[in-house]
């Protein structure tokens, strides 16, 4: 048997401003979308338009707190090609919640507090 990666699901709040800023931060857009017949939830999974790897962002109607992410220690990977670039970008927009200049990486939350690291093309 063969395994391969398919998506990975965060729960969010309002989907709306996380799908804006995972477009603005990271570039990701929408490649399918499904919404429940009785509103009660709507899926929308990101792509990198790269891989085949996605991002599942679930709306639930009925969750309106937010979500309990423990002690964060779970996070989202993704490299980036131009890391100076992209370290200021995420600056400017107030995201970067931690930075590890020793190890050439930085974490970004998104407005749930996922955390994303960032780490370079080439180490």
């Amino acid at each position: 048997m063969n395994y391969t990666f398919n998506h990975l699901n965060f729960n969010v709040c309002d989907l709306q401003k996380s799908l804006t800023f995972y477009k603005e931060a990271l570039g990701l857009e929408v490649v399918r979308k499904k919404e429940a017949a009785d509103g009660s939830f709507i899926l929308a999974y990101l792509g990198d338009g790269k891989s085949d790897f996605t991002l599942e962002l679930t709306w639930l109607k009925d969750h309106p707190q937010k979500y309990d992410l423990g002690e964060e220690e779970f996070h989202l990977a993704l490299t980036v090609n131009d890391y100076e670039a992209s370290f200021k970008k995420h600056q400017a927009m107030g995201c970067v919640c931690f930075n590890n200049e020793a190890m050439g990486i930085y974490f970004i939350n998104d407005p749930d507090g996922y955390w994303i690291e960032i780490v370079p093309l080439k180490r």
